[in-house]
C-alpha cells in the first residue's frame, strides 16, 4: 500500500490533479490488476448476501416505494430491479436495489475511522454492468475496486466526527468501481468521483432521533449519484476541483478543517484490491456493534433461565465510543426507549435489542422489531434499566488497526434483586472472522434461502444460487441472471407519485 498525504492547498498553491485524492483513487479504479481467488469467492458471497435482505425488504414500504419511481424509468438494454422483470434505467435500478438492500440493515459492515456497509456499492456497480452489458469478471472486478476504496476512506478520514453522513466515502467508491467496470481512463474517473462526492455529503440527522425511512435511501441515493456522475463524466463534464483539498473544499468546511492532515493509503499500481477480505456480514438484522450484544444476550438467556425482568435491579454495558454514544444510552435519544419508535430507530437501540435478546434468546428480523414486542410490559420495564457507558479500553480496541485486536463488543453487569451480578463481555460477533462461528458460504446461502423462502419459490431460489456461484464464468449479457424475481401475487402496485 502506498501511503497519501492529504491536507487542504490554497487555490494559489495551484495543487496538480495528478497529486489530488480523487486522482489517486482514479488511478487505482483504472489499474488492470487481477482479482484473486479469495477474492473473487469473497464478492460472490456478498452478492448472495445482498440479495437475501433484499429478498426479505422487497414488500416493506420503503423497497416498494423506490421500486416503484425504477419502474416509472424503464430502459433498453437496462438493468434490473430486485422483484420483478422489468429493465430500467441503471440509476433507477441502483436507487431501488439499494433501498432493498439497505431497509433491514442487514448487510455487511466495516468500522474503522468511519462507518460503512460496503455492500452498498454493488446495486450501482452491478446497475451499470447489466446495462453496460459486460461480464461475470468485470463485474468481480468493479466490485473489489468500490470495496477497496471505500475501506481505504474509512480507515482514514473520519465523516461522523464532524456529523456528515458516512455515505460521503461510498459516492466515490462507487464512481471508481463504476469505472473499473467500463474500463474508463484514469481523467474521466477522476472527474465522476469528484462529482459523486460533491453530491453526496449531507448530515447525520438521518441516523438521530426519530430515524426515518431515509436511513434506507441515504446509500442508494449515493449509488445513484456515482452512475449520474459517471455518465456527466463520460461525456466531457467537470467537477469541482480539488474535491477534497480545495481551500473551500470538503476537508476545508466539512471535515477537519484549512489546517487538516489525513494519511490514506491506496494499493500500489499492480497491487490486488483485497480489502474486501476485511469486512464483515450481519448475522441479524440490527446495527453492527448490535451483533455482539445480540450473540452475548443469547448465551446468558440459555445459561441463566433466571434472568427475569423482576429479578433484575440494573443492566449496564460498557463499551466502546461510539456503541455509547450512538447507538448506546450516550445519545440521549429518549426514542431509544420508546416503545413506539420507529423500527430504523430500535435496531439503532442497544437498550432495546440487549432486552428483547436475553428475554427471547434468539432474533428476528420481523418478529423481534413487531410494535406488540416492542411495547410488552416486562420488555418495557427491564428496558428502560439498561444503560451504557463508554469504557476507554474497549474504544481503544475498536479503534485498533490489529486485526486480532479490534472488537466491537464489551462487557456487561447485571445486577440482581437480590444483590448478586452476572459479568460477562464478548469482543465480536460470533458470525465475525474471529468469532465462534465465522460466516463461510454455507452459511450465506442459508441466509438468503431463510429470507427469500416467503418471497421466491423454489425453483427461482436455486437458478439465482447457480447463476452467482458461477459469476467468474457469466458471459457479457447474462447479469440479469443475479436478479431475483417473486412469486406471483407476492408484490403489489406502489403508492403514486410524481411520475
Amino acid at each position: 500500500m502506498r501511503l497519501h498525504p492529504v491536507r487542504v492547498h490554497r487555490s494559489d498553491e495551484n495543487l496538480a490533479r495528478e497529486d489530488q485524492l480523487a486522482w489517486k483513487i482514479a488511478e487505482v479504479a483504472a489499474d488492470p490488476v487481477a482479482v484473486s481467488d479469495d477474492v473473487t469467492e469473497m464478492v460472490i458471497n456478498r452478492i448472495i448476501d445482498n440479495a437475501a435482505v433484499a429478498a426479505a425488504s422487497i414488500t416493506r414500504g420503503p423497497g416498494i416505494a423506490a421500486r416503484a419511481q425504477a419502474e416509472a424509468h424503464p430502459a433498453t438494454p437496462g438493468s434490473t430491479v430486485f422483484g420483478v422483470t422489468d429493465h430500467v434505467s441503471p440509476e433507477w435500478a441502483a436507487w431501488a436495489n439499494g433501498v432493498a438492500v439497505r431497509e433491514l440493515d442487514f448487510h455487511d459492515t466495516f468500522l474503522a475511522a468511519e462507518y460503512s456497509h460496503p455492500g452498498d456499492n454493488i446495486p450501482p456497480i452491478l446497475a451499470v454492468a447489466q446495462h453496460a452489458r459486460k461480464s461475470g469478471a468485470d463485474l468481480i472486478r468493479g466490485i473489489a475496486t468500490g470495496y477497496e476504496i471505500q475501506v481505504d476512506l474509512v480507515k482514514a478520514i473520519s465523516l461522523h466526527q464532524h456529523k456528515i453522513d458516512h455515505v460521503a466515502h461510498l459516492g466515490p467508491s462507487a464512481a471508481a468501481g463504476i469505472g473499473t467496470v467500463l474500463g474508463l481512463p484514469v481523467e474521466t474517473i477522476f472527474q465522476a468521483v469528484g462529482q459523486a462526492l460533491h453530491t453526496t455529503t449531507a448530515t447525520r440527522q438521518s441516523r438521530k432521533g426519530e430515524i426515518s425511512t431515509w436511513k434506507a435511501h441515504a446509500p442508494a441515493f449515493a449509488g445513484k449519484m456515482a452512475v449520474e456522475a459517471i455518465d456527466r463524466a463520460m461525456r466531457g463534464q467537470t467537477s469541482p476541483t480539488p474535491i477534497y483539498e480545495g481551500e473551500d473544499g470538503v476537508i476545508a468546511w466539512l471535515l477537519d478543517g484549512p489546517d487538516a492532515a489525513y494519511e490514506v493509503y491506496l494499493p500500489e499500481a499492480g497491487e490486488p484490491k483485497r480489502a474486501i477480505l476485511d469486512t464483515y456480514t450481519k448475522e441479524h438484522s440490527a446495527e453492527y456493534q448490535a451483533q455482539a450484544w445480540i450473540d452475548l444476550a443469547r448465551k446468558l438467556h440459555n445459561e441463566y433461565p433466571e434472568l427475569t425482568a423482576d429479578r433484575i435491579e440494573r443492566v449496564i454495558i460498557r463499551t466502546s465510543h461510539h456503541t455509547h454514544y450512538v447507538i448506546g444510552s450516550g445519545a440521549n435519544d429518549p426514542q431509544k426507549y420508546d416503545p413506539n419508535a420507529s423500527r430504523e430507530t430500535l435496531d439503532h437501540s442497544i437498550p432495546y435489542i440487549f432486552t428483547v435478546a436475553l428475554q427471547d434468546g434468539t432474533w428476528d428480523h420481523e418478529a423481534s422489531y413487531a410494535p406488540a414486542r416492542a411495547g410488552r410490559p416486562d420488555t418495557v420495564a427491564l428496558w428502560n434499566l439498561v444503560a451504557t457507558e463508554e469504557d476507554p479500553e474497549w474504544t481503544r480496541r475498536y479503534h485498533s488497526n490489529d486485526p486480532a485486536e479490534k472488537a466491537f463488543g464489551g462487557s456487561v453487569a447485571i445486577t440482581l434483586t437480590d444483590g448478586s451480578t452476572i459479568v460477562d463481555e464478548i469482543a465480536v460477533a460470533d458470525a465475525h472472522p474471529l468469532g465462534a462461528r465465522p460466516f463461510a458460504r454455507a452459511d450465506y446461502i442459508r441466509k438468503f434461502r431463510t429470507l427469500a423462502t416467503p418471497v421466491l419459490d423454489g425453483a427461482e431460489t436455486d437458478r439465482f444460487l447457480d447463476a452467482v456461484q458461477r459469476l467468474p464464468e457469466l458471459a457479457v449479457g447474462e447479469l440479469d441472471g443475479l436478479n431475483i424475481v417473486a412469486k406471483p401475487g407476492v408484490l403489489g402496485a406502489g403508492p403514486k407519485g410524481l411520475f
